[in-house]
């Protein structure tokens, strides 16, 4: 029989109140995830958990027997950036953890320790060349860039080295881009160094709409996100059939119990995940575009391959 689907929580990319930031992790620990990302991968700035918070509750979900990475920052782009990233790579190594590299500078400092590692998707490995240069350097599993199509990760999946594990956003708004410029700040009119931590006003990020008032992008401090939320539910027996070891969701702020609960039903049957309408994120309809090498905003019906 084919083996089962993992499933994971990605990191949180929104900036939430400490009790419920402490609160969603209380509950993941219950939820039948099987490796939950912990760590700020958007900003340095937010601070409402600092690292110790963040290995505490790593300690707490390795105890109920999840696996747990820290992620790093993903946009490094002052000294301090690159001391957050640093102390987060040695503080978790130091505690027996894992880390998601977010970007080349954390692959450098892991390589440099010679330590293994998680290859995230901002690292945009496109093809096999990258790939194996990475597993070289100690990666162990790979995050494919959201925009990647389902046939060119066909490919990948069939040069991949033999031990590289693969593990593909199923669900959630997709990260499309970092800035150096906090969009968020900007619409307070604040300054990114004065923000006035103004992400937290957005739990599930702030829609920008086009001049016809059509969602088009979701803001998230320094972060571009998609409006629409990502569903490869329909597809997760083609997943399994395609060799993927990992299906990956990304929280928001409501209903992340139920979208657990609905994708782990389908990879214990090897059936496609049904997730509710009334589960999706805010102002947000379904899209599949990317993964059939189409516009990634677009949602059409693929049809349900048998295992």
């Amino acid at each position: 029989m084919t083996a089962t689907l993992k499933l994971s929580l990605a990191p949180l990319s929104y900036y939430w109140p400490r009790e419920k930031t402490l609160q969603f992790y209380a509950d993941a620990m219950h939820w039948p995830v099987d490796t939950i990302y912990l760590g700020e991968v958007v900003c340095s700035r937010r601070h409402q958990l600092r690292l110790p918070d963040w290995i505490s509750i790593a300690k707490d979900c390795r105890d109920a027997g999840k696996e747990v990475i820290l992620s790093t920052l993903t946009l490094i782009d002052s000294e301090t950036d690159r001391r957050h990233m640093r102390k987060c790579v040695d503080a978790a190594y130091a505690e027996g953890f894992k880390v998601e590299a977010s970007d080349f500078s954390a692959v450098r400092a892991i390589h440099a320790m010679g330590e293994k590692f998680i290859a995230g998707p901002h690292l945009n490995v496109y093809h096999e060349g990258t790939l194996s240069w990475l597993h070289g350097l100690g990666a162990q599993r790979f995050i494919p860039p959201i925009e990647l199509p389902r046939d060119d990760l066909q490919i990948l999946q069939m040069r991949k080295p033999d031990t590289m594990q693969t593990e593909i956003q199923v669900w959630g708004r997709m990260a499309l881009a970092y800035s150096s410029r906090c969009f968020t700040a900007r619409r307070h009119r604040l300054r990114k160094d004065s923000c006035e931590f103004s992400c937290e006003y957005y739990p599930d990020g702030l829609a920008l709409a086009t001049r016809e008032q059509t969602d088009f992008l979701t803001i998230n401090g320094i972060q571009t996100q998609s409006a629409n939320c990502l569903d490869l539910g329909p597809q997760l027996p083609s997943l399994i059939k395609m060799g993927i070891n990992y299906i990956r969701l990304q929280p928001q702020s409501s209903h992340m119990a139920e979208i657990v609960q609905a994708f782990d039903r389908a990879r214990q049957t090897h059936q496609a995940a049904q997730v509710d309408t009334a589960f999706l994120p805010p102002h947000a309809d379904r899209s599949n575009g990317y993964w059939l090498g189409k516009a990634g905003m677009r949602w059409e019906t693929i049809p349900i391959q048998a295992i």
